[in-house]
């Protein structure tokens, strides 16, 4: 599990204390929720276990889904150190792959689109920034070191270190993510 190293991304980012950061910190509930319950998906539990332990799992991730209006399956594939910055709207399919040291702010859709051999869902590098309001949707992979522009739709693979705006999301700089994350 990698709670540690998200609850110290979130500590470093605001000078609190990890009790303070637990109670008001509805991201960190979400990942929280989301850590405990992808622990025993992985789990080598036997399978009656691990259903039991996750029909139980399902009931706190939509809660807290219900709550904090961020829908982070267990079956997502996350790195550690994962902020998710501000409250709601956040959905993150199923089967997503997302790296380690990534920001999401709120709005953020990260799914699944395309017709035939493109259907399928994004691959997120590492320390990736998806601005406010981003959607990032397809067979698709996302390079590391990436920034994603407020409000842009990216449905196309994007290259390691740039920064891409836009509707469809178009390459506008050189600068990494290294000054948002």
């Amino acid at each position: 599990m990698n709670l540690s190293d998200d609850l110290r991304k979130y500590k470093k980012y605001s000078g609190r204390s990890a009790f303070y950061l637990l109670l008001t910190q509805q991201g960190l509930w979400a990942i929280v929720v989301y850590r405990i319950n992808n622990s025993v998906y992985n789990s080598g539990l036997p399978n009656i276990l691990k259903r039991g332990f996750l029909f139980f799992g399902l009931f706190f991730q939509k809660f807290t889904e219900i709550i904090t209006g961020i829908s982070l399956p267990y079956s997502a594939q996350v790195g550690k150190e994962l902020y998710i910055g501000h409250f709601g709207g956040i959905i993150i399919n199923s089967k997503a792959i997302i790296g380690n040291n990534c920001n999401i702010s709120q709005g953020v859709t990260i799914g699944i689109s395309g017709r035939g051999v493109r259907r399928g869902v994004p691959i997120i590098g590492n320390n990736v920034y998806i601005g406010a309001n981003a959607v990032v949707a397809g067979d698709i992979s996302i390079g590391d070191n990436v920034v994603i522009g407020a409000n842009s739709l990216v449905t196309e693979s994007v290259e390691p270190n740039i920064t891409v705006v836009g509707v469809p999301a178009r390459k506008v700089s050189e600068n990494s993510s290294e000054n948002y994350i």
